[in-house]
């Protein structure tokens, strides 16, 4: 089947290696997400936020959602539950009125100094299932192909074998 798809230019979604990120990705967010919304009722989506205040706040929504990789619809959302539960803060900003400044509640850095810690505990025990030079490798490949991932975004390179002129 493998030949039958490179011969006809099919993808084999299962060797496909951004498909293959996003699903292990979807997974892990998910399994860890277990942890956030049973001990502190978040969704992905506001844990993320939380996350990104914490360690970037303050910010706008179209940075959170940036950030997040979140739509912003998404961080809309999500920021409206936050503030409801006292979480999360807004400011107008005093050169920009248009604009607005979110950041954690003392009540929301309490959460998020809680959830780390579980959050750490969780990655450790993930990870454990890799040899320490693994883990080193697969932090290594990741900073690699974020680096690659940006360049070819910013060149929006198309392989040469592909281009179409028009």
């Amino acid at each position: 089947m493998d030949e039958v798809a490179a011969g006809t230019g099919m993808l084999d979604l299962e060797r496909f290696l951004p498909y293959r990120l996003a699903v292990l990705a979807a997974d892990v967010s998910r399994a860890l997400s277990q942890i956030y919304t049973r001990e502190f009722g978040l969704s992905i989506p506001e844990w993320r936020i939380i996350a990104n205040l914490g360690r970037f706040g303050p910010l706008n929504a179209g940075d959170l959602a940036q950030r997040s990789s979140l739509d912003k619809p998404k961080v809309t959302r999500a920021l409206q539950k936050l503030e409801a539960r006292g979480l999360v803060e807004r400011s107008i900003e005093s050169h920009d009125r248009r604009q607005v400044r979110l950041t954690l509640s003392r009540r929301g850095r309490s959460m998020l100094g809680q959830i780390a810690g579980l959050a750490l505990d969780w990655e450790k025990d993930l990870l454990s299932s890799l040899k320490a030079c693994d883990r080193e490798s697969l932090t290594r490949i990741m900073a690699t192909l974020a680096k690659r991932t940006e360049e070819l975004a910013r060149s929006s390179k198309t392989p040469k074998h592909r281009r179409t002129v028009i």
